[in-house]
């Protein structure tokens, strides 16, 4: 009787413990309406049984598409005729199918049964050959479920469907652009994967299906950027690659004129869609998890976890690059995280890379880890794709010295040995990577990692030879000898959080294994209290203040003389803050008094005082509750007591020199010192010019202001993003000439604000108290927003909503925008359309962009006015079309000199979204409307043979409407003349009491625009009053 019970499920694999899944469920409800009234019919008798029941409404429609859809996955022998049906009673273009087959495959395929996956795989190979729209889509996710380093049967089976899919529609795949470079990358990368003999054949069609790829679709091919080389060049020793590879190294235009070579390659940043497909959406689920829920000291059980379902075996070691690369130059986290105990990336990586039993894999990895280091550039990469290697590093000289030894010595080594004929421009990429490391504080310094005694001495001097210029700074931090037989808790939690319990380790620098045991389980579990007491400031997010470590100011303080070196003493040896201020106070005065006081005092009076008041500049300075008691108590401190004596000084004040010169030589050493001035200025009372004050000090440091300001605004966007958004409308009104359309300073705000601050903002701008763009740069601020992140671009867009700026300014760059690759601009610009009232201004921007069957802006919002506004629309299009199609050519050529009549879109354009709008949008009843019927008929008379063939169904909407009152108007009048001879003696009675001569008068009321057809004249008169 067991083996008789049918199964829990058609589609997935479930237990008797498992619930009913809710989108199985939802399918096979579905499929059994359509069971239900389709039993027992004919073929003809199914179809219209179907239609019939789909018209009856959008509910009824999903059930019969969505029920067809698992007839489909369920039986295979019914699949052909079940596909059949579907495309024939579908009336969204099988939208909503697609939306849920792309969710089966999403969230669900690691539960589908093996039939119900080759059901999917048929289901995509149909959609493809009869080139149904958004096909696509249902590829990509296919794509996302091969996963790499898996050569499991249901994996290489999986690869092979998709291989044979797109080799028998190669035709379609040219003409989807947008596919062709995921395709790429994804057999690239699963190419090195299949090298087992057993499937010798399948990586030979896969070889050739993507050189012949690359070399017929370069131009589509070279988006995904860098990470095309580091693919390439892990199959290009492959016999099918070996002349591929030739020409890119030494014939880059043999493959396609405009490239030209491996070097700008490398300077592409490479998209993140790209390295978020090599992972399957499982696999990323579960890595989100670990790098944004689990606690830091907690995550041991988590990777233990990991490995065992992705890492195990021999094959999955090449996973690794993928995970890296996505951790690196995918996964940035927010502030929120960066400042709580969450897991860091550098230690996930730091796992990673130390449980790596393969040398191919573990060069592959390092490479991985360093790849965006190459060809640095700050204008286009982000520090945090280069943080994570940096972190590593240094997080691992203490525990795992062997790991950050070899890292080292592949970044030495790499620089001459990645592409000899860029080793130059390699340097300098790593360079500049070094160079915004120490910018933007990641560490305070680099001496002591590369000044590390731990290292032996052959790779001492390779670091020496290779990085001289940062191998010393003015500040170093001294590397602790760790006695081996006591391990302190920093050094145990981070041995622990990149240590392994796996057996596979191999005790060999080249596989990034350590030199010792794992330490005992018996202290795996350090309370999260004590661990942070530990750490103390060692795993600061990069966002926070920089720690400065304080070093011995006595040098400088015997080149001092007089009150000056007294007064510095005894501010050295004061704790109490108000008795720091007094000497401040009289140190300042002092420097002001004394006429010996020159350069070289100024310069060893800031490192003093540089030192003595590092505990200002390590915190933050905004208070968390603002309001003036605590604003008051923030500026009580003696870095403001300076600021205060500059502030009272007159600008024609000679005595001010002296303190604008250590305020000078203090910024050089310690830059921070600017936005805390831009701080105690906004605070401050009694001065109402008071940003005067920044701009001589500006001026004292041979710089211009705006330049100054924006170094300083950045500084302070890193260090304390709400002292940032706190400052911003006292920039924004004291400077306006350089803040006020700034689309530097514009991005400053939007990649670092949350909702909080986004929130702050607006009210300032409603207040009045904030303005951010002005008309002259406003296009130039949105141009160059179109290349940000997606929350960068919505956050400007509330911004800009704030302002209340006219929807006209903005629609100049609508031509500009592509539905798919500026999607966050065309949405914000579409909810902004659906606000105003259609005009001729704003429905010829609309209509005079480019109709694509893939873009659905302008045929939304002409729905959607059409809906609102219908009579208004109808007039507008109804006198564009008009104007257009009734104007004699020579009347054209003269009117095309005229700016506005060059910027009418043309009759095609008019058809075009018309015709869009007719197949998209159902029954639309507005092109019914009398005024466009009007003109559609004017546009008949008019058109040329090729317009009317390619508008033909557009045009049919005029005649059959024409049809249908004219039969109207003929029974009407049929019906009058058999009813007069029953009435003919009788005497007439006034037409308003005749129902039936009402209904002819009304009938004929409708044809009156065609009489009004065969007046052209009188249209192109009206149409120039």
């Amino acid at each position: 009787m067991e083996q008789n019970k049918p199964p829990l499920s058609k589609l997935m694999l479930m237990t008797i413990l498992d619930s009913k899944d809710e989108l199985d469920e939802r399918l096979e409800r579905h499929y059994n309406v359509v069971s239900n009234l389709i039993t027992g019919l004919s073929e003809r008798e199914v179809n219209d049984a179907l239609n019939a029941f789909v018209g009856k409404g959008s509910q009824q429609h999903e059930e019969i598409t969505l029920g067809l859809l698992y007839s489909i996955l369920t039986d295979p022998k019914q699949a052909p005729r079940s596909y059949r049906d579907l495309t024939l009673v579908t009336r969204d273009m099988l939208g909503l199918v697609l939306l849920r087959s792309n969710q089966l495959i999403f969230e669900k395929w690691q539960k589908l049964l093996d039939s119900t996956r080759h059901q999917i795989v048929w289901f995509c190979k149909e959609l493809v050959k009869n080139g149904v729209a958004n096909a696509e889509s249902v590829c990509h996710s296919l794509l996302r479920q091969v996963a790499g380093g898996d050569i499991t049967q249901k994996n290489v089976w999986l690869a092979e469907a998709m291989l044979d899919l797109f080799t028998e529609n190669r035709v379609w795949l040219d003409k989807n652009p947008g596919l062709i470079p995921t395709v790429v990358f994804t057999f690239l990368r699963v190419i090195t994967d299949h090298g087992n003999p057993s499937l010798s054949i399948l990586r030979q069609r896969e070889s050739e299906f993507c050189v012949s790829l690359l070399r017929e679709k370069w131009t589509d091919c070279i988006v995904i950027g860098r990470d095309l080389v580091r693919l390439l060049q892990s199959v290009a020793r492959i016999p099918e690659f070996d002349s591929l590879w030739r020409d890119i190294m030494l014939n880059p235009t043999s493959i396609n004129s405009q490239f030209t070579g491996v070097e700008q390659l490398l300077r592409m940043r490479t998209s993140r869609k790209f390295l978020v497909s090599r992972l399957t959406p499982e696999m990323e689920n579960k890595l989100l998890f670990l790098i944004t829920k689990v606690r830091f000291g907690q995550q041991k059980r988590y990777q233990d976890w990991f490995q065992r379902q992705y890492l195990s075996t021999p094959e999955s070691q090449s996973l690794r690059c993928d995970l890296i690369r996505y951790i690196c130059a995918v996964f940035h986290p927010p502030n929120e995280l960066l400042c709580s105990d969450i897991i860091p990336r550098w230690a996930v990586i730091g796992w990673l890379l130390t449980t790596c039993t393969s040398n191919v894999a573990a060069s592959s990895a390092k490479l991985a880890l360093f790849y965006d280091w190459l060809l640095f550039d700050p204008e286009k990469d982000s520090i945090m794709n280069i943080e994570p290697a940096i972190l590593v590093m240094y997080h691992s000289m203490r525990p795992h010295p062997a790991i950050t030894a070899t890292l080292l010595d592949f970044l030495c080594r790499i620089m001459a040995n990645f592409y000899p004929a860029l080793s130059d421009l390699v340097k300098q990429g790593i360079f500049t990577s070094l160079a915004s490391i120490l910018e933007k504080r990641v560490l305070q310094s680099l001496s002591p990692l590369f000044d590390n005694p731990k290292l032996d001495r052959e790779l001492r001097s390779l670091i020496k030879e290779n990085f001289s210029k940062f191998c010393s700074t003015d500040i170093k931090e001294p590397t602790p000898e760790v006695n081996p037989t006591i391990v302190s808790p920093v050094a145990k939690e981070v041995s622990e959080l990149m240590d392994n319990s796996t057996p596979n380790h191999v005790n060999d620098s080249n596989n990034l294994a350590p030199p010792e045991g794992v330490f005992s389980d018996d202290e795996d579990d350090i309370p999260l209290d004590k661990l942070k007491q530990d750490l103390g400031e060692r795993f600061k997010p990069i966002q926070s203040p920089n720690q400065l470590e304080k070093v011995d100011v006595t040098e400088f303080l015997q080149q001092l003389e007089g009150d000056v070196k007294n007064l510095t003493l005894q501010l050295q040896d004061e704790s109490d803050q108000a008795n720091q201020c007094e000497l401040m106070d009289r140190l300042v005065q002092a420097v002001i008094q004394d006429d010996e006081f020159d350069q070289e005092a100024s310069s060893y009076l800031a490192q003093c005082l540089c030192q003595l008041l590092i505990g200002q500049f390590n915190n933050n300075i905004l208070p968390k509750d603002i309001n003036d008691d605590s604003i008051e108590d923030s500026i009580g401190t003696p870095l403001f007591v300076m600021f205060r004596n500059l502030a009272a000084m007159a600008t024609e004040d000679p005595s001010r020199q002296p303190l604008l010169q250590v305020l000078g030589d203090m910024y050089n050493k310690q830059p921070k010192i600017g936005y805390h001035l831009l701080y105690f200025l906004k605070v401050c009372k009694g001065n109402d010019d008071k940003m005067s004050t920044y701009k001589d000090f500006c001026q004292s440091l041979d710089k211009d202001a705006e330049s100054c300001l924006m170094q300083d605004l950045k500084l302070c966007q890193e260090d304390d993003v709400r002292l940032f958004t706190f400052l911003l409308p006292d920039i924004y009104t004291q400077f306006p000439t350089s803040a006020v359309g700034n689309s530097s300073l514009l991005y400053m705000i939007v990649s670092s604000i949350d909702g909080t601050q986004l929130q702050d903002l607006i009210c300032h701008i409603l207040q009045g108290h904030l303005i951010l763009f002005r008309k002259d740069s406003f296009l130039s601020v949105l141009n160059a927003s179109l290349e940000w992140e997606t929350l960068e671009q919505y956050f400007l867009w509330q911004l800009i909503s704030a302002h209340n700026i006219p929807v006209e300014h903005i629609m100049p760059i609508l031509p500009k925008l592509d539905f798919v690759s500026h999607a966050e601009a065309l949405t914000s610009l579409m909810v902004l359309l659906k606000q105003e009232c259609p005009s001729t201004e704003l429905l010829r921007s609309v209509l005079n962009r480019d109709c694509k069957k893939q873009d659905l802006f302008a045929v939304s919002v002409l729905k959607y006015w059409a809906q609102e506004y219908e009579d208004r629309l109808a007039e507008i299009i109804h006198n564009q079309l008009t104007k257009v199609s009734t104007t004699p050519k020579k009347r054209q050529r003269v009117s095309h000199s005229a700016k506005k009549d060059k910027d009418n879109p043309s009759v095609d354009q008019i058809l075009s979204h018309l015709d869009h709008m007719r197949q998209v949008c159902k029954n639309a009843s507005f092109l019914n409307n009398e005024q466009i019927q009007h003109a559609l008929q004017q546009v008949q008379g008019s058109a040329s043979d090729s317009q009317k063939t390619k508008f033909s169904d557009l045009l049919a909407l005029a005649e059959d409407l024409d049809d249908i009152r004219t039969t109207r108007v003929l029974r009407g009048r049929k019906a009058s003349i058999n009813s007069s001879p029953k009435h003919s003696n009788k005497p007439k009675k006034p037409v308003e009491d005749s129902g039936e001569s009402t209904e002819v008068s009304s009938e004929e009321e409708d044809i009156r625009p065609k009489s009004k057809k065969r007046k052209k004249s009188s249209l192109v008169e009206d149409d120039s009053d």
